[in-house]
């Protein structure tokens, strides 16, 4: 198994994340996603940032989430977020925004 393969596992196993939702988050396609799992393609030197702050991300919000929890945070509107959802954020290159959130939250969690 290849290290980009294990970040993939992690965000499944972590994260509840398909390859199907990192192919959305990352502008890709699901197939592509599928060629980095296997091995036969290695994702471009900026989208393979944006993963491992996917990545990031999932592990953060794992330390008080559970999988299916996690995802739905991804996913869903958050107030905090002025409305939008982390995955908005993350399609539109404002991964950083979403990054600060899960620290406040995180910070919240284990004062």
């Amino acid at each position: 198994m290849t290290a980009l393969a294990r970040k993939l596992d992690s965000l499944r196993e972590r994260g509840g994340i398909r390859h199907v939702d990192i192919a959305n988050l990352l502008g890709t396609r699901p197939e592509t996603v599928s060629r980095w799992n296997q091995g036969k393609a290695y994702p471009h030197s900026g989208t393979e940032k944006e993963l491992l702050e996917l990545e990031y991300i999932v592990d953060q919000l794992s330390d008080f989430y559970e999988p299916s929890e996690a995802r739905q945070f991804l996913f869903s509107r958050q107030r905090l977020l002025s409305g939008q959802s982390p995955a908005e954020l993350i399609k539109n290159g404002k991964i950083d925004e979403v990054i600060a959130l899960v620290a406040r939250i995180r910070d919240g969690v284990y004062s």
